[in-house]
């Protein structure tokens, strides 16, 4: 299981608030979880005090209740918070919040001279710069913050390797630059830019990014006479110690009514993707996207519009599995890894609510239920293994090769993670750069299985992916007929 002390705080106040609940003294009681958690015993770790330790506690309580750090008065009790989010009647609309009291308040990003300098009488590195940031003084180079770009030509022209750059995580992570520093010098985040990828909380170093956590709106149905069913993306194997026949059986007995696999969506979804393909590149298209990722559909929709006409205008498997569940009747909460299905979930209105790994992890943590120790529930045997390997790189557009069926020659295409330089090869393909007919594009590197909410490495789940989805039958073709097209 991927962990560190930020992942782990997080989860602890998640659990916390899933405790309180269950004991029914979250309303009167929630301003004590961060004593509780940090009681006057405690040595600090990280920050100055205890009262500091408390103070950041507070705030990821706040997000684990759903409520916006940034709005936060401080004078608001966590008992009022928690009272506003067991009487509110629809999820966060922003999916993300800072932390600024968490948040280091990070440098400048910047190029610095180490202590390796030579102050070498080539003077290479003040050749390189054009902006004529860098001087040697004393015998050792020097950059100057007012005139340094951050080109980094100087750090390529040392024989030395003498210049470092010092990032900004968050802002680093970040393909379409939506976050930065305020004028309190602390994160903010541009949500008109903001494509939800979560780049920027798996990358801060202090956990100071956190998403508003639908939680208290999932535990309120739970507890209500509604029927609520799981729908569990396929990059949920390999997640937890246990099979995913195991984990079925626990989220159940965690309190969901009834427990599917979005996979089952996916099957749906590959075979729209590959009549839409065909019936793309016959009308003379040059090539279509995929559109399970919502991070990536939000980048067209932000970023990227000369793209727009090329992303297929299928429905995600989340969204196609919801449907059929919808009609069953169900209250629908997807459990992914992502923080950008909490857009698309509401966006759409056969999904309710949206739960992470992390989250479902905290709820098993706080309910006492080992997914090891489960019973095993029977696996639906008609869901394909190219579904169920969606969650890998590659994964889609394999399934959509299969289910063309050779119908057609399809040049494949992938994309793992957006990135700035993903963003800029996007920018060439809207303008007819690229050989190829269908290109797969997954905001995480990996894909899902690289989510800013999994568990674990994707080197522990890729074997259990593979293997579930070798014993599952193979996708069922759109087109039987095989014939050549020029």
């Amino acid at each position: 299981m991927n962990d560190n002390k930020a992942l782990g705080f997080k989860r602890k106040a998640l659990r916390k608030v899933i405790e309180a609940f269950d004991a029914g003294t979250l309303e009167n009681a929630a301003y004590r979880i961060p004593f509780d958690v940090i009681p006057s015993d405690t040595k600090p770790d990280v920050r100055c005090c205890i009262y500091k330790e408390r103070a950041v506690f507070r705030a990821r309580t706040l997000a684990a209740l759903g409520c916006s750090v940034e709005a936060d008065d401080e004078a608001t009790s966590l008992n009022e918070y928690a009272k506003q989010a067991l009487l509110r009647k629809d999820t966060p609309e922003v999916p993300l919040t800072v932390l600024d009291i968490a948040c280091k308040g990070c440098v400048k990003a910047r190029h610095i001279v180490t202590e390796a300098c030579q102050g070498c009488l080539a003077r290479a590195c003040e050749t390189a710069c054009k902006f004529g940031a860098v001087k040697v003084e004393n015998g050792r180079s020097r950059i100057d913050p007012e005139k340094c770009k951050n080109c980094g030509q100087c750090k390529a022209a040392c024989p030395y390797n003498a210049i470092t750059y010092v990032p900004v995580p968050c802002e680093q992570s970040c393909p379409v630059d939506a976050i930065h520093k305020g004028s309190n010098g602390f994160a903010e985040i541009d949500f008109d830019k903001c494509i939800s990828c979560g780049h920027c909380m798996d990358a801060c170093p202090f956990g100071a990014i956190m998403e508003r956590s639908q939680l208290i709106d999932i535990l309120g149905a739970m507890k209500s006479t509604r029927k609520v069913c799981a729908v569990v993306a396929p990059s949920i194997v390999g997640q937890f110690d246990a099979s995913l026949p195991q984990l079925m059986s626990a989220i159940k007995k965690a309190g969901f009514d009834k427990v599917t696999e979005v996979a089952e969506g996916a099957d749906v979804t590959t075979a729209h993707e590959a009549k839409e393909l065909i019936e793309r590149l016959e009308r003379g298209d040059k090539f279509m996207t995929t559109s399970c990722c919502s991070a990536w559909t939000q980048a067209v929709k932000k970023h990227l519009p000369a793209l727009q006409k090329y992303v297929s205008d299928t429905h995600s498997p989340m969204s196609y599995i919801a449907e059929i569940e919808k009609k069953n009747g169900f209250t629908v909460v997807f459990v992914g890894p992502c923080v950008s299905k909490r857009v698309e979930g509401r966006e759409d209105p056969n999904v309710d609510y949206v739960m992470t790994y992390e989250e479902l992890g905290a709820l098993l943590e706080a309910r006492h239920i080992d997914p090891a120790q489960c019973e095993e529930t029977p696996l639906d045997g008609k869901i394909s293994g190219e579904g169920r390997y969606y969650g890998v790189t590659g994964g889609v557009a394999k399934a959509v090769e299969s289910a063309i069926n050779g119908h057609r020659p399809i040049k494949m295409q992938t994309i793992s993670g957006l990135d700035k330089k993903a963003m800029l090869m996007l920018n060439a393909y809207a303008r007819g750069v690229g050989d190829f007919q269908l290109l797969e594009v997954m905001s995480c590197k990996g894909g899902c299985i690289g989510g800013p909410c999994t568990l674990c490495s994707q080197a522990k789940v890729i074997k259990p992916i593979k293997d579930l989805a070798d014993a599952s039958p193979r996708v069922t073709p759109v087109f039987t007929d095989k014939k050549e097209t020029k």
